[in-house]
């Protein structure tokens, strides 16, 4: 009977778990370099300047001299959510949930006679973690996100060694809304970032067709979260039912008889509903440190083709960070009813649960967790002397995120109830089965020379979703994506290089009712979050990137 669906921190967790995964993809090479973004991410055998740092290092063979490259990267993400009630919404018989239902105080039926429609839930504004601040920062709305990039490239006259190195972000995304939004209970606030500061990089020219590389990238990983919490579920519904119709005769003349034969419960002062705000949580989560490494090779057999293949390695690290929830009055008078009642105190004895339930609890939390291996191959063709076509594969090992497992510096009341229902639950520790999938992708690009200083490019990369189809969510609102870019290059001399692209990400989904173990999945056998129970769920996310790229010889 108290199985804590009304546990702020097991879901919260669950939240920043999969939102920062999940981003992962989502932003996964937006946010690196511009002409690759004309080209579908299709570089691999063909990688521009001292980005081959990322995308293949063997590349930098192609490098003379000294090389610089600057770039500005801007983000603006339009991501919008919609959620609507299917015939026969309810929630343990009640479907009077305030997100969806018109009707005001003055109806007292449980059965909403006043359903507003589709309730949209749209995303306001970009958001960033600021290190220095620990904290999440809103930009606004309309601020696009900046993503500056900057490397530098050295070939000694007459070596067949290049030596480089660049500051870039892999990923970067975030965003924000206000208070109300009726998205907030799938995060209110939320940024996922991973720069690489710095990436010594070397390779080598083996002869005129073969070169290898290698880089090895330190980088910073931070994800932060801010999220109302809420839980309508047919459990939690029932506690509802129990309050309302077994309780109501007892609560202002119980006794001791009362208090034995019901536990306790009716003693609570406030009763829980399914559709309650049950509480807050904040959570920021970083290392300074997280190396990886890529390895490249590039096969050069004719000036018409060439052939690029890397490896990009897992990054494996311990994520520290700190949390807050702020528990509301609901789930805390629970407890205090039980303790209220000989019989209530017995069983919470037996059961293991907490004596109480704070306002609020704070601590340290730790995390182990993996940015996954990448590998990439691809080829460069001239099919006529000014037109170049790219075509890369790629397969991210997305399977390593079966499980994750968060760890506490002490004993949290909510999983003290939570354990009940899941032997990956201790009173200080959540593992949480997630089950991603490790999917192939594929880009294409075109490079068109219309003159010896003109260069226009487009590109395709269709992005296959590594979500499972029961775990998508509003957090994280993608699933099947394309991206779409187009560039153009000029040279202005034999040194000097300006690119300007544009990028656009697109994604359409709908979650029907009750298909979703993170969104709107109904029942009382499901401990994961549901804040959209039993309602239908759509989201559509547009990504556009624009940016501009200098590139110089010195």
């Amino acid at each position: 009977m108290y199985k804590v669906r009304l546990s702020p921190l097991v879901s919260a967790i669950v939240l920043s778990g999969c939102s920062s995964m999940a981003f992962a993809q989502l932003g996964q090479n937006l946010s690196v370099d511009i002409r690759s973004l004309a080209m579908g991410n299709a570089v691999t055998a063909d990688p521009p300047g001292v980005s081959a740092v990322h995308y293949n290092p063997a590349a930098l063979t192609k490098i003379e001299g000294l090389q610089t490259d600057v770039q500005g990267i801007l983000a603006d993400f339009n991501i919008k959510r919609q959620y609507s009630v299917p015939e026969g919404y309810n929630v343990f018989g009640y479907s009077d949930d305030p997100l969806v239902c018109n009707d005001g105080p003055e109806v007292a039926s449980d059965i909403c006679t006043d359903y507003k429609g589709s309730v949209n839930g749209d995303v306001e504004y970009i958001s960033l973690y600021v290190p220095f601040l620990k904290k999440v920062v809103d930009l606004g709305e309309g601020m696009p996100m900046l993503a500056p990039t900057a490397g530098a490239a050295y070939k000694p006259p007459g070596s067949k060694t290049t030596f480089a190195t660049a500051f870039y972000a892999p990923l970067v995304a975030g965003f924000g809304a206000e208070n109300g939004n009726p998205s907030n209970f799938m995060g209110q606030q939320v940024a996922l970032e991973r720069f690489t500061y710095l990436s010594p990089s070397i390779a080598y020219e083996v002869n005129d067709e073969l070169s290898i590389g290698a880089s090895v990238g330190m980088s910073y990983q931070a994800f932060a979260l801010k999220t109302d919490l809420r839980f309508p579920n047919e459990m939690i519904g029932m506690l509802r039912m129990i309050d309302e119709v077994v309780c109501t005769p007892f609560k202002d003349n119980s006794d001791v008889i009362t208090d034995i034969l019901l536990l306790g419960i009716c003693n609570a002062q406030e009763g829980m509903n399914p559709f309650g705000r049950f509480g807050r949580m904040e959570v920021a989560m970083e290392q300074s440190l997280s190396p990886s490494f890529n390895l490249g090779v590039m096969w050069e057999p004719t000036d018409e083709f060439s052939f690029g293949m890397v490896y990009q390695s897992a990054s494996k690290m311990r994520l520290k960070g700190k949390y807050t929830i702020d528990n509301s009055k609901a789930p805390r008078e629970l407890i205090n009813g039980l303790m209220s009642s000989p019989t209530g105190q017995i069983l919470a004895a037996i059961l293991g649960f907490p004596q109480s339930i704070p306002a609020t609890e704070s601590g340290l939390v730790s995390m182990d967790f993996e940015y996954p291996q990448h590998i990439q191959a691809g080829i460069k063709y001239m099919l006529l002397p000014d037109l170049q076509v790219n075509v890369d594969v790629g397969w991210t090992d997305y399977r390593a995120w079966d499980k994750f497992k968060f760890e506490f510096d002490r004993s949290i009341s909510a999983l003290k109830i939570a354990k009940l229902l899941s032997p990956e639950i201790t009173d200080n520790s959540l593992s949480l089965p997630l089950k991603f999938d490790s999917p192939w992708n594929y880009g294409i690009g075109i490079e068109y020379s219309a003159t010896d200083r003109l260069k226009l490019r487009a590109g395709y990369e269709p992005r296959t979703s590594a979500i499972p189809d029961d775990k998508r969510n509003t957090m994280v609102p993608i699933n099947n994506a394309q991206l779409f870019g187009l560039g153009v290059g000029y040279r202005f001399d034999a040194d000097t290089d300006l690119d300007l692209s544009i990028g656009y990400l697109r994604s359409k989904d709908s979650i029907p009712a009750n298909t979703s173990t993170l969104s709107n999945q109904t029942g009382v056998n499901n401990i994961l979050l549901n804040p959209y129970a039993g309602l239908n769920v759509k989201t559509e996310t547009n990504i556009t990137i624009l940016g501009l790229s200098y590139r110089t010889k010195w």
